[in-house]
């Protein structure tokens, strides 16, 4: 049975007027707060009456009738600090629930059903209906999720979130404990997810370094793309020059170039081949001489700085390779 100074006390809050009345106005409105507290000690006497001012967030203030005290949700477990707000429209509202906690018993992170400023909230608050709703059965059915799902960090936790199997429980703890469980793995996934945003984070990081290396790369061998260009038109240009300097100086060209003019005939003329096979011998024998006297011309140009050596070099194995050719084909008429 409550205390009959606990039930004197709630009369004498109810019945207060001036500055200190409470901010229920209705007269059933004030009985019907009268059941439900005298309900709420006597099935909990760990609780008690109070009347305190109220600070709505708009900044008003009201005087409510709110009850503090400890919940035992098991032997096993620490005593849980609550603090249960009746608002005015109460019944017809759900209360406000507050554990209240200090640093030797802080709430643990993700609870299900008390955030870190110590606001409870349960399906039971949620889907409140007055008068199928009350504060008896409300603090019950709390006690009971807290004592699946401690608010508080200690030792043995994580141990007590065990909920009763879904078939051997009434519709309001199977709720409960859907809530609590889903409460959980929203928060594995969202764990999971911001581990998998860092990661692709990191990643993208990476990728774009690797995107500005290849860029570096690709700008690099366009440049030398370009160098490599240049430097094949500079060798052409050179190797004109050096035919054109050759096709002048060549001994040949400057005899025939005589000679014509005196009027005679070109010495090669002179020779006519007795056959197609002795044609092909002579050609390839001229192509040999005239390789050797290539040769000669070029290193005439070589020393006298017309033709670089690079390009000396090149012309050099080109005529090598080609002379090579033509006495191969000359060698087994030899023999």
């Amino acid at each position: 049975m409550a205390q009959t100074s606990q039930i004197r006390f709630i009369d004498t809050a109810l019945s207060c007027t001036g500055p200190f009345a409470v901010s229920y106005t209705d007269p059933d409105q004030k009985w019907l707060i009268r059941k439900h507290l005298i309900s709420l000690i006597q099935n909990f006497p760990s609780l008690t009456p109070s009347v305190d001012q109220f600070f709505h967030d708009n900044g008003s203030t009201v005087n409510l009738l709110n009850v503090k005290g400890y919940l035992q949700v098991s032997h096993s477990t620490p005593p849980i600090p609550v603090h249960i707000w009746l608002l005015e429209n109460y019944p017809f509202m759900a209360p406000l629930v507050f554990v209240l906690s200090d640093a030797a018993s802080p709430i643990h992170s993700n609870h299900p059903f008390v955030d870190s400023s110590g606001a409870a909230t349960s399906p039971y608050l949620i889907f409140w209906s007055y008068p199928h709703s009350n504060l008896s059965d409300f603090v019950r059915n709390l006690v009971k999720l807290f004592s699946h799902d401690h608010p508080f960090v200690y030792l043995a936790a994580a141990a007590s979130r065990s909920f009763t199997h879904p078939a051997l429980v009434s519709k309001q703890e199977a709720i409960d404990r859907l809530v609590g469980q889903l409460h959980y793995d929203v928060a594995a996934v969202k764990a999971q997810t911001a581990e998998d945003i860092e990661g692709l984070a990191a990643l993208e990081g990476e990728m774009e370094k690797r995107v500005v290396t290849a860029t570096s790369i690709v700008l690099g061998l366009d440049r030398e793309k370009k160098n490599l260009k240049r430097r094949v038109k500079e060798m052409t240009d050179e190797a004109d020059m050096i035919m054109n300097w050759v096709g002048v100086n060549d001994p040949r060209n400057v005899m025939a170039a005589a000679a014509a003019a005196r009027g005679e005939e070109r010495t090669e003329d002179a020779f006519e081949a007795a056959d197609e096979t002795a044609e092909r011998v002579l050609n390839h024998l001229a192509a040999d001489k005239a390789i050797e006297d290539l040769m000669y011309a070029l290193d005439e140009a070589v020393e006298e700085g017309v033709v670089t050596v690079e390009a000396y070099l090149k012309l050099v194995r080109a005529s090598a390779r080609e002379q090579f050719f033509n006495r191969a084909m000359i060698l087994p008429w030899l023999h």
